[in-house]
């Protein structure tokens, strides 16, 4: 049985109170069901934009939630312009990418400590900007300055964004859709960051990897965010069955006490089996867990919100998607 909305709601809202900044240029997570009580719906913030996901196995049967939920936070956020539902289940990929619910226009860009982002709310079925990733952009700000930056599987560029912020010398962005990486350009423009079409490359990341490798560039950071499993003609993504081989992939393209940032999003891989594969990386002494970067509380729930656990436990991490800093010593040269 689904647990009524408009309660949970109100103590999501309670808890999150000083996310809500005052010019509403923010963006967080304001209701996680899934840990929160009501698993048919998540709910974004993103500037003066409600993000609604109606997660229902039968859409039909979480529209009553979903029209619940932009009811009461209509009233209860007066300052929202507009409201988008995506529809996991969708019939379509209009569903799927997003429906305006009200108001003529979503927001198109978003602050973040400091930085501008650009968002493109209805592109694809994700949001376009990763709230789940917030801490890491924090500590690219704070730790990539002066270095050199790579950053694998870009999406909309955010991570490389950040290290811009944080002064770095130069960002690679990688991915395979041009699209993704035009997201990326405009908050470059909306940071005033000059925009080098050298540094973003939309290629296969095995092709980019191998050409790398030919040609010896090697970089201070480099940044793995894949999905969970995809598959070209060049290779294969899996993060449930194969995360070390991505890590392995970039080794080489990073300078002697670099830093390699891996992500892994992947829901049924725990966080000790993702150390154990970790672990097992690091036993040679080239690579080193320097760091575990949690996920913003928001994105999870708060110990006053939650009613239920994540399907795989996540410890020592803090929810699914499993971020760690990595320390690369680099190998000597064979003769």
């Amino acid at each position: 049985m689904i647990t009524p909305i408009i309660p949970l709601l109100e103590k999501a809202i309670e808890a999150r109170a000083s996310l809500f900044d005052p010019q509403h240029e923010s963006a967080f997570r304001l209701f996680n069901g899934f840990t929160e009580g009501n698993p048919d719906l998540v709910i974004d913030l993103y500037a003066s934009t409600l993000l609604i996901h109606n997660y229902a196995g039968d859409p039909i049967k979480g529209i009553r939630s979903v029209q619940q939920a932009q009811e009461f936070l209509r009233n209860k956020l007066v300052w929202l312009h507009a409201g988008i539902v995506k529809t996991r289940n969708g019939n379509t990929q209009a569903e799927k990418r997003g429906q305006l619910l009200f108001g003529e226009k979503p927001d198109t860009k978003i602050k973040e400590h400091g930085v501008w982002y650009s968002v493109d709310l209805t592109m694809n079925q994700d949001a376009s900007l990763y709230l789940d990733t917030r801490n890491l952009r924090k500590w690219l700000i704070e730790n990539m300055k002066d270095k050199t930056v790579l950053n694998t599987f870009a999406y909309t560029g955010s991570l490389g964004v950040a290290a811009l912020a944080g002064r770095v010398r130069r960002v690679v962005q990688h991915d395979l859709n041009h699209q993704f990486l035009n997201v990326a350009k405009t908050s470059y423009t909306l940071n005033g960051f000059p925009i080098h079409e050298q540094d973003f490359i939309v290629r296969d990341f095995f092709t980019l990897v191998s050409k790398l490798k030919r040609t010896n560039e090697t970089f201070d950071c480099v940044l793995t965010d894949p999905p969970f499993f995809s598959r070209t003609s060049k290779g294969k993504v899996d993060q449930v069955n194969e995360s070390a081989r991505i890590i392995n992939k970039v080794r080489p393209l990073i300078n002697d006490g670099g830093t390699l940032i891996a992500i892994n999003n992947a829901l049924y891989v725990s966080g000790k089996a993702y150390m154990q594969t970790l672990e097992a990386l690091c036993k040679d002494g080239y690579l080193k867990i320097k760091d575990l970067i949690p996920v913003p509380q928001d994105f999870i729930g708060y110990t006053e919100t939650r009613t239920g656990n994540q399907i795989t436990d996540p410890a020592p991490f803090n929810y699914s998607t499993k971020i760690v800093v990595l320390q690369v010593k680099r190998k000597p040269a064979t003769a």
